[in-house]
């Protein structure tokens, strides 16, 4: 009988009831679940699941697959009730958009620490698209009415820019407001969209409570077990006088990074009961009062006259109108999220924004909730290194003697590519040397990348396993280059001109030294046996990093797209389009370099190193406070970035006979016998070669870099007396100076 009431029951939950396929995303984005999450827990493909929350077509699951998933909704909306729907309220413009640029830097560096607290911020899931900011001096006329903040008539408006309004009613007017001061002396707030407010406060501490009591600032969180983002003020240089503040800081409070303590506006926000964060009145300012129950009262500042907008980074964000401004920090805000320091500490935010360290439980028996760990994130708590995974002067490193200086076998060295060799004498036949660049190569390198989410256990003589994180010593000076698998088959190379795939100066390994997972899978793909001596491995892993990876490639797409460079260009019309996109809108132009910069600065603070303050080798230093300071992970996606771009050097070098001549990070050089990449790549009938080097905007496809001519090339080597000078440092505009070779 029990049997029969199985059956029942299961027929009757294989017709269960879903909700909208809206309602199904917002449930698994809630509980911070990715389509890999679901579809591996229902044993389907992520494409599946995919359909299933589609909101133009979804399909409906079938059989034991929809009985599963059923239960699962269920569960989760009883952790997540649908919010109430909120009353009507004065129509918002649209919102904005964000995208991503390229730094020329070799490797991920490791940027420096901005003033932010714990709690991650957030911005929305889409935005409309982007059309020219107004002209930021046809300001609305002020009007009769009575409130001091008000939304400016049509002619202030920009419906089609990044909006001022949202689909969140808490935020009607944006993330953010570029605070400016008229010629009539009137305090006006730009927030993105054109949209312009009156703002009537009178000191500092005023412009926080009107910022958080009346501007309608701020942003929805990225995962339900998130916190909603602060609003961001933005002050110009009239603002700061306004508001009495300097214009730019004195040489000593530039090195302190804030202003002093006995500062006239510290007193104030003091005397008002607001507090700073540990890094003070600086570039990046957090003024806040410590939460109340779930109640935040928390506003940052961000002020361009003091370098908060690194021009590395933002370009001449600085400089623009604040109008310009507000539409590219509003830009970037919708598709990336409220920037929450440099485009480094933005970038690491962005992980813990996506994957909050705790979550709400489920209702115990007297009805309340306590805070848990969040499946999927690295938690609350930091883990120390493995001690091959530790930088130099780590506390993990104490007892080392002094001056100890680590080898190959101590200490795992994953970084990006600098090498180049000396051209053939068939090489200086041709006439040109072309580079290609790799479009977000870290960021397509930390794409479904398994990584540790806890610490490393020891095990010695292990068997390698490719789905384990860890670092591995083992030697792998037996791989050769000049025959190794690619796919199925094994070809024959000229291993000589190939960098090695295992060290980032591409120098063959001599013995047993510290690889992170993806350098030794790699080396079980081409063909050779691996034997590892030693490992520390994570067991407790996921891909932490694939929504990270997905927000910032949408923004990436989104912002290229609306600078005429979409993904469907066959290979000529996309070099066309990439020609001079950058002067096609150059405010967009800066939100893509910004989306590139929190790429390569986020990894980078994954093993930030001390920044003065005292440090002394074998003390902490701050960033290892944070559960974020991960070496291990910011190891394995440049290991992984590695391996890509070598696997498609070699399937080009099988197919073709070419070889690069250069290789810095992502760049890589051919020489050839005309200008363009079409020159060299293997395209046939349109299509590229499978597994080679493909032309388009994509991340971890390629775009032209640079064209110069073979003989100078070797002029510039001739010059500075370096046969194997890195020429792919150069190739983008042909400029070398002196400095460059440490002349």
């Amino acid at each position: 009988m029990s049997e029969m009431f199985d059956a029942v029951d299961a027929l009757v939950a294989s017709r269960a009831a879903l909700p909208s396929a809206e309602e199904r995303k917002r449930l698994r984005v809630a509980h911070g679940l990715t389509l890999d999450d679901v579809a591996g827990a229902l044993k389907v493909r992520r494409a599946t699941v995919s359909a299933w929350e589609s909101v133009k077509k979804p399909t409906e699951p079938r059989g034991p697959e929809r009985e599963a998933y059923a239960r699962l909704l269920r569960q989760l909306a009883e952790l997540y009730p649908a919010p109430a729907p909120a009353p009507p309220g004065p129509p918002a413009p649209a919102e904005a958009a964000d995208a991503d640029a390229r730094s020329a830097a070799p490797t991920v560096p490791e940027q420096p620490q901005d003033p932010v607290p714990a709690q991650g911020a957030a911005a929305p899931d889409a935005a409309d698209p982007v059309t020219p900011a107004p002209d930021t001096a046809s300001r609305p006329a002020r009007d009769a009415e009575p409130s001091p903040s008000r939304r400016p008539g049509a002619r202030g408006a920009d419906p089609g820019g990044a909006s001022a309004g949202g689909a969140d009613p808490r935020f009607p007017n944006g993330p953010l407001a570029v605070v400016d001061v008229d010629p009539d002396g009137q305090v006006l707030a730009f927030c993105p969209g054109g949209l312009v407010l009156e703002v009537p406060a009178r000191s500092v501490a005023a412009l926080v409570e009107w910022a958080l009591r009346e501007a309608g600032l701020g942003q929805p969180r990225l995962a339900g077990p998130g916190k909603d983002a602060d609003p961001l003020l933005v002050l110009t240089e009239a603002a700061l006088e306004r508001y009495g503040l300097p214009a730019a800081l004195t040489d000593e409070e530039r090195l302190a990074g804030r202003l002093p303590e006995s500062h006239k506006v510290v007193r104030q926000l003091a005397r008002a009961q607001w507090k700073l964060t540990k890094r003070g009145f600086g570039p990046w300012a957090r003024i806040y009062r410590p939460a109340t129950g779930s109640e935040r009262a928390c506003v940052q500042l961000c002020v361009p006259s003091w370098h908060a907008l690194d021009a590395r980074h933002w370009g001449a964000a600085a400089q623009l109108p604040p109008g310009g401004l507000a539409r590219v920090l509003g830009v970037y805000a919708s598709r990336v999220m409220t920037p929450r320091g440099s485009t480094a500490v933005t970038g690491l935010e962005l992980m813990t924004a996506l994957h909050p360290p705790t979550r709400a439980s489920a209702p115990g028996a007297d009805g309340r909730r306590h805070s848990e760990h969040n499946p999927g994130s690295l938690g609350k708590d930091p883990v120390d290194p493995a001690p091959c995974e530790a930088p130099d002067g780590h506390p993990v490193l104490r007892d080392l003697p002094r001056f100890h200086v680590r080898g190959p076998a101590e200490k795992l060295f994953e970084e990006a590519y600098d090498w180049a060799r000396p051209m053939t004498d068939a090489e200086c036949t041709l006439r040109h040397l072309v580079g290609i660049d790799v479009n977000m190569a870290f960021a397509a390198g930390a794409n479904g990348l398994p990584v540790g989410l806890g610490p490393a256990t020891r095990v010695e003589a292990p068997a390698f396993d490719p789905k384990l994180p860890g670092s591995w010593l083992v030697d792998l000076s037996h791989v050769d280059l000049s025959r190794v698998k690619a796919g199925k088959e094994w070809v024959t190379l000229d291993g000589s001109l190939l960098p090695s795939p295992f060290t980032p100066k591409g120098e063959r390994p001599e013995g047993p030294a510290w690889y992170a997972t993806p350098t030794v899978a790699y080396a079980v793909e081409l063909g050779y046996e691996v034997r590892p001596l030693e490992a520390w491995v994570r067991h407790d892993s996921g891909r932490y990093l694939d929504g990270w990876y997905n927000r910032l490639r949408d923004a990436y797409l989104a912002t290229m797209a609306d600078l005429g460079v979409t993904a469907d260009l066959p290979p000529e019309a996309f070099l066309a389009a990439m020609d001079g996109h950058r002067d096609r809108d150059p405010e967009l132009a800066i939100v893509v370099a910004a989306v590139k910069a929190t790429v390569k600065g986020g990894l980078g603070k994954l093993r930030e190193r001390p920044r003065g303050e005292g440090w002394r080798p074998g003390e902490p230093w701050r960033a290892l406070a944070r559960p974020t300071w991960r070496p291990d992970i910011r190891a394995a996606v440049i290991s992984r970035t590695r391996v890509n771009l070598h696997r498609k050097i070699v399937k080009h070098a099988a197919f073709t006979g070419q070889y690069p001549v250069a290789v810095l990070s992502d760049c890589v050089v051919y020489a050839a016998a005309g200008t363009s990449p079409l020159d060299f790549l293997p395209y046939r009938e349109g299509k590229a070669l499978p597994g080679g080097f493909r032309l388009g905007v994509n991340p971890g496809l390629v775009k032209h870099e640079g064209t110069q001519s073979v003989l100078w090339g070797e002029e510039v080597r001739e010059r500075f007396d370096a046969p194997e000078l890195n020429l792919a440092r150069y190739i983008k505009d042909g400029t070398v100076t002196d400095a460059d070779n440490g002349e």
